[in-house]
C-alpha cells in the first residue's frame, strides 16, 4: 500500500511538482511541506512543555493591564514555532496562499503536543478567532478555524466556530503600531446570541489564532468571552513573533 501511495505521489509530482514552503526547493517523494534541511531547522518554541513561558508571560501582562480589581487565573499560552526568517512562510502559506494542507498538518502537530501537556489535557472547548463574514467570504476560509479544527481533533474536544463573531470589519493589523492594533480590535468581537449556555458549562477554553504578534486580537476575544464564563481561557497559535513581556499589548 505504501509503495502504491509513493508511486501515485511521484506521478503527481511530475505533473505538479511540490515545493518546500520555506525555501521553495522541489520536494522529494517522502517530504511533506518542507524539505529535509528546512524541516530539521524549524524554530519550534517548545512552549507546550512549560506552563509558564515567555509567550504566556507576554499575554498575561496584557491581561494584567486590563483586569482592574478582578482576580485572574494565569492564562496558559503556546505557539508551535517562532515567526522569523523564511519560516514566516509557514503561517503565510496558510493565511495568504490558501494552503489549508499545511495548516492542518501543523495544527495537528500542535494539537498532539498540547495533548501531551498536563496543563492542556482538560480543554473542553476550542474557539477560533473569527473573521468578519466579508473577509471570510472573499478568502473562502478562516485560517484560525483550520488550525482549531486540527487541534480539536488531536485533543478530542469540540471546535465551535459559531460562538465568537467579529461584529465589525477591522483594518488589517499588518502595518499598525502596537497602540493602533489594540484600538483597532477593541470591541470587535462578541458572543453570538444563544451561545452563552455553552460558555457557562465550559471548564477550560482554548482560543486559537494563526499568529501572536502583540496579543491585541486575542485579548479582544478574551474580553468578549469573560463576562459569560468563569472557565480558564488559554491561547494557542501556529506562530509567535519574538518579544518581551513588557513589549506586548
Amino acid at each position: 500500500m505504501n509503495k502504491l501511495i509513493d508511486t501515485l505521489r511521484a506521478l503527481g509530482d511530475l505533473l505538479m511538482p511540490r515545493t518546500c514552503v520555506v525555501c521553495g526547493r522541489t520536494l522529494g517523494v517522502h517530504e511533506r511541506h518542507l524539505c529535509l534541511p528546512c524541516a530539521a531547522d524549524v524554530p519550534y518554541t517548545r512552549f507546550w512543555n512549560q506552563p509558564h513561558n515567555p509567550l504566556a508571560d507576554r499575554f498575561n501582562a496584557v491581561l494584567e493591564r486590563h483586569r482592574g480589581t478582578e482576580p485572574m487565573d494565569y492564562a496558559y499560552a503556546v505557539a508551535l514555532l517562532y515567526y522569523k526568517g523564511a519560516y514566516r512562510n509557514i503561517p503565510r502559506a496558510l493565511k495568504y496562499h490558501s494552503n489549508l494542507s499545511v495548516g492542518r498538518f501543523y495544527g495537528t502537530l500542535l494539537g498532539r503536543h498540547l495533548a501531551s501537556a498536563p496543563h492542556f489535557v482538560d480543554i473542553d472547548l476550542i474557539l477560533p478567532v473569527p473573521l468578519h463574514w466579508t473577509r471570510r467570504w472573499s478568502r473562502g476560509y478562516n485560517q484560525a478555524e483550520v488550525l482549531a479544527r486540527a487541534i480539536a481533533s488531536a485533543l478530542n474536544a469540540p471546535c465551535r466556530p459559531d460562538i465568537l463573531i467579529r461584529a465589525h470589519r477591522t483594518r488589517t493589523q499588518t502595518r499598525l503600531t502596537v497602540e493602533q492594533k489594540a484600538v483597532n480590535v477593541a470591541s470587535a468581537f462578541r458572543v453570538r446570541e444563544g451561545a452563552q449556555s455553552t460558555l457557562v458549562s465550559a471548564h477550560h477554553i482554548l482560543l486559537v489564532d494563526d499568529t501572536f504578534t502583540t496579543g491585541a486580537t486575542l485579548y479582544a476575544c478574551y474580553a468578549a468571552l469573560r463576562p459569560f464564563t468563569t472557565a480558564r481561557i488559554s491561547i494557542a497559535t501556529l506562530a509567535a513573533v519574538e518579544g518581551t513581556p513588557s513589549g506586548s499589548t
